[in-house]
């Protein structure tokens, strides 16, 4: 298999995986952000945000001083796993869990505000569970909300550079995913290797924006 095969195949498992566990995380972390009243909610929601103006070598630099074996959580897994976090693909799944938890947060933290609170009052008044209450009716009533949340944290996870460079470094078959590959064909000379890849991930990306928003048109003209 072709290195750029390589990198293919871990740049969707690495987008998949964070975007399935983000869509887990995020709606606890959205949902308080949404209803909460605390007077700590803006420096949480700053805190959320801070991956979208923060230079990506930023946060890169701090997850890789945080994974080594000198620091309590690379310490702590390297005890546990006999295996270092930075340079792994376990380091570049917790990192791009970081780097693009805004990017699902928000859009769901938007909707959740949106939501009224009176079919969830009504609900509680005839015992739902919060399950039943989520899965019944804020789930449909968001569904807009995780349908984007879900497409641009993808696209998100598949184009990011910095963060991926800094905690994973270039392993083929491990950390070197697309966007690395292209770098390293740009530093090669090899320039139509580079458009092929680069135009690969411009149509990608365009593609399942446009699939997202035409979904969304539809479903406001319904």
């Amino acid at each position: 298999m072709s290195t750029d095969l390589m990198a293919l195949f871990l740049t969707l498992k690495l987008a998949s995986l964070t975007t399935i566990l983000l869509l887990v995380i995020s709606p606890f972390i959205a949902w308080w952000l949404a209803k909460s009243k605390s007077k700590l909610r803006p420096f949480f929601e700053a805190l959320v945000a801070l991956p979208l103006v923060l230079p990506p070598t930023v946060i890169g630099f701090y997850l890789l001083l945080a994974f080594s074996p000198n620091y309590l959580p690379g310490a702590m897994w390297q005890s546990l796993t006999g295996t270092t976090l930075a340079f792994s693909f376990s380091g570049l799944l917790i990192g791009s869990l970081i780097y693009s938890l805004p990017f699902v947060v928000q859009p769901l933290q938007a909707g959740f505000v949106t939501l009224g609170n009176k079919e969830l009052e009504a609900a509680t008044t005839l015992g739902m569970s919060k399950w039943q209450r989520f899965r019944h009716i804020v789930l449909p009533m968001t569904k807009r909300s995780f349908m984007l949340a879900a497409v641009m944290g993808f696209a998100h996870t598949l184009g990011e550079f910095g963060v991926v460079l800094m905690i994973g470094g270039n392993i083929p078959g491990e950390t070197q995913v697309l966007a690395i590959a292209l770098f390293e064909h740009v530093e090669a000379m090899e320039y139509q290797q580079a458009h092929n890849m680069a135009a690969g991930l411009l149509i990608s990306s365009l593609v399942m924006l446009l699939l997202i928003y035409t979904v969304l048109q539809r479903k406001d003209q319904q």
